[in-house]
């Protein structure tokens, strides 16, 4: 009998569809918190399971004490535990493989209370997608903020809560995803750190061989035969029958060969030769950003020095909204942020309930975050904006009414034309790459279904601190604005003539440590006739 309800249990796991209401879990740090409570509770189910057969199962009850500890502080402060990008990347990680490899070892016993758990829950578990998704996540802060593997690898991050490491099988799984993508550059980073956590002697399920069979690989790939050869011989060493690896050792001696009896029958000198022989390590690859260089500098807050003079034209101000009657009697704190553009910040100005209230209306609608596709005009994902959101009318809350007409009466433009307050929510190295707000002329048809012309402005509310990254940054200018919980940044995206401010450009960077939540209003050209005339000047 019990056989029979295995064997059922078994085949509805099979029918249940694993993607079934998957939701891009790495995209957004809110949304990821409810795995803590999903992993918390399998490792309950799987405690009482231990309890029946626990002369059976050892092994399954040391695996779930190692994780009970793990939740256990999860739980407390998710967010802030899975502000810490490798805590998240492991999460992914075992939720979408260890958790599925335990099942296959609970099945042997065939124990119902547990795999019944499993079965229901497995359908809301993240999938391979978001694995990786965590994993490229991590090469990206590596890349943006200069951290080299083995301070990632431990965990050494600013601002961190609850520090956590990569084990060598960690670092091999990291590799192995870069290889995917043809990364040879980050392929050979991670082996070379898992091999290095296993020479020192940590113990590990991923041997030498399989490591330096990807590493050998990712080093020929970018052109140094030398040390593929060196590194080919080492795993023969380990296991002189690998098939892969004498088949290399051969191919490799071959190219030798050929390039040296090539370089006798030239007539370039002794240091043309050295100097062109030289191996040129390959750089993370560089997509089609013109300036990546210059905002990846900004992240780092590495980011371009007023002079003294423009510094000096900045000033903090009780703002009354142009003596707008609510902020006579009662007027803002205001500075300015930068000069040209004008970006200014607007402090306290959000309060910590109004916030929270935002942030519930928003968590149960979040969904990946889409631009506009320029070759369709249809709204996609992008590998560049990496985050969660939500759409919020004034109509369904009296909070966000209120936070609308306070958009309004400080910036003196109407609100009634604007889109609806935007809320977002950034996952592991959460992002969004340089943009403009405003429709190009090679857009003409960006906003035409919308009948409000283009987005005039941008006001910004930051409702989270963020312990390190996660800045707002303009790589035209070279100015960097970071996150600040009650804050609003506001700038305009067009020129008072309707052209548009090419120095607006600007970026979400990856956030390397905490939890980001901001939300924004797009405020449209229609009507702000009366409210900001136009001029003659395109520059105007």
């Amino acid at each position: 009998m019990a056989s029979v309800k295995v064997w059922c249990i078994l085949v509805l796991s099979f029918l249940l569809p694993h993607s079934y209401a998957h939701m891009d879990f790495f995209t957004s740090i809110g949304h990821m918190t409810d795995l803590i409570n999903t992993e918390k509770d399998l490792v309950t189910s799987l405690k009482d399971y231990i309890k029946a057969e626990e002369s059976k199962l050892e092994q399954i009850k040391k695996w779930a004490e190692k994780l009970d500890q793990l939740t256990d502080t999860a739980t407390k402060d998710p967010e802030g535990f899975l502000g810490h990008p490798v805590n998240a990347f492991k999460l992914m990680k075992r939720l979408n493989t260890e958790w599925g490899e335990l099942e296959n070892l609970v099945l042997k016993d065939m124990s119902d209370g547990f795999i019944s758990n499993m079965t229901i829950q497995r359908q809301y578990f993240p999938n391979d997608e978001d694995q990786a998704g965590a994993a490229k996540a991590l090469l990206r802060l590596q890349d943006t903020y200069n951290l080299d593997t083995d301070t990632l690898s431990r965990g050494n991050l600013p601002g961190v809560k609850h520090k956590s490491f990569l084990t060598a099988e960690d670092c091999f799984e990291l590799g192995k995803i870069a290889y995917t993508e043809a990364d040879y550059y980050h392929t050979e980073l991670w082996m070379v750190q898992a091999l290095k956590q296993l020479d020192d002697g940590e113990v590990s399920t991923v041997d030498k061989v399989s490591i330096l069979d990807y590493l050998s690989y990712a080093v020929y790939q970018q052109g140094d035969l030398d040390k593929a050869m060196m590194l080919t011989k080492r795993l023969l060493e380990l296991d002189p029958e690998h098939q892969r690896a004498n088949g290399n050792l051969k191919y490799f001696e071959y190219i030798m060969s050929k390039e040296k009896e090539a370089n006798k029958s030239t007539t370039k000198t002794d240091s043309q030769t050295d100097k062109e022989s030289k191996t040129k390590k390959k750089e993370p690859s560089k997509d089609y950003l013109p300036e990546r260089q210059k905002y990846e500098m900004l992240c780092r807050g590495e980011g371009l020095k007023m002079t003294p003079r423009r510094q000096k034209k900045l000033f903090c101000r009780y703002y009354d909204g142009n003596q707008n009657p609510k902020y006579v009697l009662g007027p803002v704190k205001q500075e300015d942020e930068w000069d040209k553009p004008r970006i200014v910040r607007f402090l306290e100005i959000i309060s910590d309930e109004e916030i929270e209230t935002v942030k519930e209306l928003a968590k149960p609608r979040l969904s990946r975050a889409t631009v506009h596709d320029p070759q369709t005009g249809k709204l996609t994902t992008a590998h560049y904006r990496v985050s969660k959101s939500a759409w919020l009318s004034g109509y369904e809350s009296p909070v966000v009414s209120r936070i609308n007409r306070r958009i309004q009466d400080l910036t003196g433009l109407d609100v009634s034309t604007a889109e609806e307050l935007q809320v977002a929510n950034y996952g592991v190295g959460g992002q969004y790459e340089p943009h403009f707000d405003f429709g190009r002329k090679d857009e003409p048809d960006a906003f035409k279904e919308l009948g409000t012309g283009n987005r005039i402005a941008t006001w910004l509310f930051y409702m989270s601190d963020v312990s390190a990254g996660g800045a707002t940054v303009f790589p035209e200018v070279g100015a960097s604005v970071w996150p600040k919980k009650g804050t609003a940044v506001f700038w305009y995206n067009l020129f008072p003539s309707g052209e548009g401010d090419y120095s607006t450009r600007h970026a979400a960077c990856p956030v390397l440590v905490g939890n980001k939540w901001v939300s924004n209003k797009w405020i449209h050209e229609r009507g702000q006739e009366f409210r900001r005339p136009c001029t003659l000047s395109e520059l105007e």
